[in-house]
């Protein structure tokens, strides 16, 4: 919360990357060797007052690049969208201190989350 009551700009940024963190490292389907941001996008569209109930964010894919994919987000009460944003991701070997490629195992758990027409494959945060 900031001076004026409500959630901070920065405040939705950890929102979130706990949301893609959530998303990345499941204990089924997981990045294991490692990613990093490379871009954040973040439109806020009202204020969101503090409290002590959660916000729903929703995220899907809409990109998916050979060494980097993006991540699209709206943090919302039911129809009522408090921010927009989306994220670049890029693949990360750690060890060599590289950006790397999207394994095919990776693409085919992502491509399950790209965006459609329809809106249908959103996921819940």
């Amino acid at each position: 919360m900031d001076a004026y009551g409500h959630v901070n700009n920065a405040v939705f940024v950890r929102y979130l990357e706990e949301a893609r963190i959530d998303f990345l490292f499941r204990p089924d389907k997981e990045f294991k060797q490692g990613s990093v941001v490379a871009r954040h996008e973040i439109d806020y569209k009202r204020q969101l007052a503090h409290r002590h109930h959660p916000v729903d964010i929703e995220l899907w894919i809409t990109e998916i690049r050979a060494a980097s994919f993006t991540v699209a987000y709206e943090v919302k009460d039911d129809d009522l969208v408090y921010v927009r944003a989306s994220t670049v991701v890029v693949p990360f070997d750690f060890e060599t201190e590289r950006p790397r490629r999207i394994t095919a195992e990776e693409r085919e758990f992502l491509q399950e989350y790209r965006d459609e027409p329809d809106g249908e494959e959103a996921v819940a945060a």
